[in-house]
């Protein structure tokens, strides 16, 4: 927590998060452009693989989830560059950003990785399209994005496919999963959008429905990447945390203040912490 801090107390004398500091070992990742992932920050203890919710079972083999919709060229938005332009610096960074992921982990699982930030606009959504991604390009990988922020979801636009039915629809029993699904084939890549905006999001991102349905996507997928809600001021990001097995928190470059950081980072624990990203360095530097 203490290198945590010392981040913290650059960004206060700074007025705003411009670098950061490495928590651990590993070195910066340079950023040209908002669409570029920046430095990942790297906690040194590994974060605890959660327990499985009391009352869940391991899916069935009849349970085996099959995308409903196959779509083999999807509309993609042009911010995502890990697929529309691999040999960009752009997409390095976030190729460099899956390798911190998958060597983050200290010899814990990280299955369900979920992404969030201190506000809204600060890149997470793009970072979580991007990293899923990339992720999607390693051999044999079976890779699902979840947008689970059920009041302002992207993911659909980011990637030019129907916003229902969704996430929020198959929680409320309107949908199959099976239905909702979206499998991206030149991308190999499934996609799971928001869905239909809900009255309630909080309540339902924490029912039994929300609980079961990771669980059988844990099962089927590789990795699991959840586009999840700000960290503050709503709940749904400590609803969602004891879901997953690490959080990766993204902040903007001269934009971020010490405070929300500092509340992001209480809001999430500092144990499920894997690490932060500084999006839109250079353009800040």
């Amino acid at each position: 927590m203490s290198r945590i801090q010392n981040i913290l107390e650059k960004a206060e004398r700074d007025g705003a998060v411009r670098r950061m500091r490495p928590l651990a070992e590993p070195a910066a990742i340079a950023v040209d452009a908002p669409a570029s992932v920046p430095p990942f920050v790297m906690p040194p203890a590994a974060p605890p693989a959660p327990a499985i919710p009391a009352g869940l079972e391991e899916p069935s083999a009849a349970e085996v989830v099959a995308p409903a919709t196959r779509i083999v060229a999807s509309q993609l938005d042009r911010t995502l560059a890990a697929a529309l332009s691999p040999g960009a610096f752009a997409a390095e960074q976030y190729r460099a950003l899956r390798t911190r992921v998958a060597h983050g982990d200290h010899g814990a699982a990280v299955d369900v990785l979920l992404i969030t930030s201190p506000g809204r606009g600060e890149g997470k959504s793009l970072t979580a399209a991007n990293l899923a991604l990339m992720m999607g390009q390693d051999f044999q990988s079976r890779i699902c994005l979840v947008d689970a922020n059920l009041r302002h979801p992207s993911q659909h636009r980011l990637f030019g496919v129907p916003d229902a039915p969704g996430l929020a629809d198959v929680l409320s029993g309107h949908a199959l999963l099976t239905d909702a699904l979206i499998a991206l084939e030149d991308q190999a890549l499934t996609l799971l959008p928001a869905g239909q905006v809900p009255a309630h999001p909080a309540e339902l991102l924490g029912s039994t429905a929300m609980r079961r349905m990771l669980q059988t996507l844990r099962s089927q997928f590789d990795r699991v990447i959840i586009d999840a809600p700000s960290a503050a001021p709503l709940a749904d990001v400590g609803i969602l945390t004891p879901l997953v097995d690490s959080v990766v928190l993204v902040v903007q470059a001269g934009t971020t203040t010490k405070p929300a950081i500092q509340e992001a980072v209480n809001a999430i624990g500092p144990p499920k912490l894997l690490g932060v990203v500084l999006n839109g360095a250079a353009a800040a530097a």
